[in-house]
């Protein structure tokens, strides 16, 4: 895949019209019920502040948690928003978020500490700002999954930690395009650091003893793959074309 044909791809998302269009109108919201010049700007940076904290620690204890499963009720959520996503991370159709989960994700991060600073205007501004951070994640995202190479070094190094945290230990490298929370919290590492490969890296901890118990995500899943998904692919086609 070409850098064009990405980029394409991209902004033919229904999920990124939709925050673009949501960030228009914030905009547009803005301009009615305005804030201050520097009420604005800390309303900006209270929300690049907040923002990945909140996304770093919704990562951590709720799409790693394992107590979504356990309910009927939450389940099929959790199946959506990450386990199908670690089940296949280069699968475009659960590569985005889905939007009943990222918008109120947003608006809980930043509407809150933008209405503190800035009212109305305030609110609106750091609104904006979540949506177009989140466009620069689901940006970045693709480059780590899909088949592209970066140019940059740095973006390189991106994409590797987030690698590492999909095929290698899902339990650390929580950020998507920076790590600095990990290495605040201390869930940073490299995989030189870790000698074994996970074994839940695929399945997050959700395997045929636990189907016992909490069968819904298998039962919606049509049963539970293991290992890794190339792999699996290859089987199925050598199953197929032995068939």
């Amino acid at each position: 895949m070409t850098f064009g044909e990405l980029v394409r791809a991209y902004f033919q998302h229904y999920t990124i019209m939709a925050y673009l269009g949501l960030t228009v109108a914030a905009i547009a919201g803005f301009a009615f019920y305005p804030a201050g010049f520097w009420a604005t700007i800390f309303s900006i940076a209270a929300a690049l502040f907040v923002y990945p904290l909140a996304w770093h620690l919704l990562h951590q204890y709720v799409l790693h948690g394992k107590w979504m499963w356990k309910s009927k009720l939450l389940s099929p959520t959790w199946k959506r928003i990450h386990y199908d996503h670690h089940q296949d991370p280069n699968h475009l159709e659960v590569l985005f978020g889905a939007l009943h989960t990222t918008l109120p994700t947003i608006a809980v991060a930043t509407l809150p500490v933008g209405w503190l600073i800035g009212g109305p205007g305030g609110a609106l501004a750091a609104f904006a700002t979540g949506l177009l951070t989140t466009c620069y994640y689901e940006f970045m995202h693709c480059i780590q999954h899909l088949a592209f190479k970066p140019k940059y070094k740095w973006v390189q190094t991106m994409k590797q930690r987030h690698n590492e945290h999909h095929y290698f230990d899902e339990t650390g490298n929580f950020g998507i395009t920076n790590y600095a929370w990990d290495r605040v919290l201390g869930t940073f590492y490299e995989k030189k650091e870790r000698p074994k490969r996970s074994p839940t890296v695929f399945n997050l901890g959700y395997d045929e003893k636990i189907a016992e118990t909490y069968p819904w995500v298998k039962d919606l899943s049509g049963g539970i793959a293991s290992g890794h998904p190339r792999r699996r692919a290859m089987r199925q086609k050598d199953g197929t074309a032995q068939g």
